[in-house]
């Protein structure tokens, strides 16, 4: 059974502990019982619960209402429920003023004490993924859309494994094929089969984040963990809780950080950062990359035993190039998507020959720059039928190989008229950043310069 959350209870009752814990254990709860005031709050702020159960009058050491002030002056996580045998409205009154989530008047009904924690963890879930989602600025859902018979393939092996269950599935293929939106589709299929209801999807970019942020992004940290550390935090492996994680751009995580992940995927467990508690993790994790992993592990820049946990369900996405037809079938898809959101009805279709440059052209930059032609399409034309100069293809098209080809074959060679080395430099400079979505640190890697050489040089011209 899926752990639905963790409860801590309070109460110097026995019995009471003992229903409390037999009851909400059987809806899939983890509980942890205490009949003391002794190390509570410690104890509380090792286990990170989800709710808390108190009852005021525990003690003559504290007081369910001085352990209530502890947790939240602390900023421990967690939702508080008192339990009282005062039915005067006082105790609950003040309860409630010092945070307290909800409370029970004992001898209470423990079908309405389900009720009440199964709604509190919902409320939980949803409010940190609406707030991981605001603070990440993650796009909508997105519909993988494609008929070649190497996608309906791909399809139905990615239809199996959410059927399935897979734990861990990794996705490779080059920049633009469409990994995040394979993944996305991944999750609607299984939380389609949650007879629970579906849960979160998130994701990261292992490139994006800061490298000294990294390591609490995905394993969140426990108060005091280091300076600024002033209340717990979960990660993103605690907030996908019941969902799917997609951890983007994965083989370009640190070393230390792959030894780290290796362990979660092997026992299912997370420690946040400065904690002694291991939590269970109950997610998907999907991992998604645009390199070569099995050369990299030569190489010594990715751990063996990681890659082949990752690459025991493996899908590689083709290029658009080697997708025969998809390229005019997204190219409609697009079209009609755009001109919905911009507002522009009169934008019926393609004519016959923009189709044909569409099917010709080999689209190196893959879906995501098929997408990002057709928006600047419908943006600034105002026509009924797209034609083929409305796209800006003849020149990329002419050069009738894909880019990846194009690339093997390149060189840097000074033309007769000369060339500006500024204008090389800056150019250069621009394409790090837009391939490492504007993370200094790989960028500077990616050009062989120091970190603060590629900082020069980026406020010098600009560019950020």
């Amino acid at each position: 059974m899926k752990t639905r959350g963790r409860i801590f209870a309070v109460d110097d009752d026995e019995l009471i502990l003992t229903m409390l814990a037999r009851a909400l254990k059987n809806e899939g709860y983890e509980v942890n019982c205490q009949t003391s005031s002794e190390d509570v709050v410690a104890n509380i702020a090792r286990w990170h619960p989800d709710v808390i159960f108190l009852d005021i009058d525990i003690d003559d050491q504290m007081s369910g209402l001085d352990i209530l002030q502890a947790v939240k002056g602390e900023g421990l996580s967690g939702e508080v429920v008192m339990l009282t045998a005062d039915d005067s409205a006082e105790s609950a009154i003040r309860a409630m003023k010092l945070g307290a989530a909800d409370y029970f008047t004992k001898p209470f009904n423990i079908d309405e004490v389900k009720i009440t924690t199964s709604k509190i963890i919902e409320a939980i879930r949803l409010r940190e993924e609406v707030d991981y989602l605001r603070d990440r600025g993650r796009s909508p859902e997105k519909q993988f859309v494609g008929e070649s018979p190497v996608i309906l393939e791909i399809l139905e092996k990615a239809r199996k494994l959410a059927q399935a269950g897979a734990e861990t599935i990794l996705i490779t293929g080059e920049s633009g094929t469409g990994k995040e939106v394979l993944a996305r589709q991944i999750h609607a299929w299984k939380e389609g089969l949650d007879e629970g209801g579906g849960g979160p999807f998130l994701a990261v970019n292992c490139t994006a984040l800061p490298e000294n942020l990294i390591e609490s992004e995905l394993f969140g940290y426990a108060r005091g963990a280091f300076t600024d550390a002033r209340s717990d935090k979960k990660g993103v492996f605690e907030l996908a809780a019941g969902g799917t994680l997609l951890l983007d751009e994965i083989g370009d995580m640190r070393l230390d950080l792959q030894t780290k992940l290796l362990r979660v995927l092997e026992e299912r467990k997370v420690r946040r950062l400065g904690g002694s508690v291991d939590l269970p993790v109950d997610t998907t994790v999907i991992a998604t990359t645009n390199k070569d992993i099995k050369a990299a592990v030569d190489e010594g820049g990715f751990r063996g035993d990681l890659f082949f946990r990752l690459s025991t369900f493996r899908i590689h996405l083709p290029p658009l190039r080697e997708r025969q037809g998809d390229a005019l079938l997204l190219a409609r898809f697009f079209l009609g998507f755009f001109a919905h959101k911009y507002m522009k009805k009169e934008i019926k279709g393609f004519s016959p020959a923009a189709e044909k440059a569409i099917l010709q052209y080999s689209w190196p930059g893959n879906v995501r720059e098929l997408r990002n032609v057709i928006e600047h399409c419908v943006v600034l034309e105002n026509v009924a039928e797209v034609e083929p100069r409305h796209l800006h293809l003849d020149d990329a098209a002419k050069a009738g190989r894909p880019q990846v080809e194009r690339r093997k074959n390149a060189a840097i060679i000074l033309p007769e008229s000369g060339i500006s080395l500024e204008e090389v430099e800056k150019t250069l400079i621009r394409q790090a950043l837009e391939r490492t979505n504007n993370n200094q640190t790989q960028a500077a890697r990616l050009l062989q310069v120091s970190y603060d050489t590629l900082r020069y040089q980026v406020k010098k011209y600009g560019l950020l």
